[in-house]
């Protein structure tokens, strides 16, 4: 273990030892590292109660987080999608911008489990954002894959091509010509129904 990782195992469980409902959380982690889901869950909703009555929303919304990992681990999307809501809320608040990515892709995995393709859309176009934001044209052009491979389960074929086309002028931009010309090719493919 690097000595950066043994501090802050160290100051995790010296704050544990000051803190029960930190205790709670951590405890929760172990638990879910070690594969027990419905020990987990009871103790991150203990630390949750107890990060609330805090008033320590990052402690509420990692907690929110990681119930709703649980809860999208057992297919329960739609309690996992109010977990999320809550983690997210905060987050925004907090302009947590990468927190809010993290939380947006897992929420587009419930979203599109559910067959809530419009609002999965929605939230990759908010990561996109956010990415451009950044300058980060990697996070950008990865998303928009996922995009386009979503609207091409939803059946909207142009929409699909239009993604890999914009994806293709990144490439392009950036003098990646291999790669602009693959995916020029791929929303062809899609417009052609293949």
């Amino acid at each position: 273990m690097s000595e950066q990782k043994e501090d802050k195992e160290i100051n995790r469980k010296i704050e544990a030892e000051d803190d029960p409902v930190q205790a709670d959380y951590n405890k929760g982690r172990e638990l879910r590292a070690a594969g027990d889901a419905v020990q987990a869950v009871s103790f991150f909703h203990n630390a949750l109660v107890g990060f609330e009555q805090k008033g320590d929303e990052k402690g509420v919304a990692n907690a929110s987080d990681q119930i709703g990992d649980i809860c999208a681990e057992q297919e329960e999307h739609d309690k996992a999608l109010i977990h999320y809501q809550r983690a997210f809320d905060i987050c925004e608040k907090e302009k947590d911008m990468f927190s809010l990515i993290a939380l947006q892709k897992k929420m587009v995995l419930s979203k599109k489990v559910l067959k809530q393709y419009d609002e999965a859309v929605k939230h990759y176009l908010n990561v996109i954002d956010i990415y451009a934001g950044y300058n980060n044209p990697a996070g950008t052009v990865a998303t928009m894959e996922e995009l386009a491979a979503l609207y091409l389960e939803m059946g909207e074929r142009e929409k699909s091509a239009d993604t890999y086309r914009t994806i293709a002028s990144i490439h392009k931009n950036f003098r990646h010509s291999k790669h602009a010309r693959e995916f020029m090719d791929k929303a062809t493919q899609i417009e052609q129904g293949m």
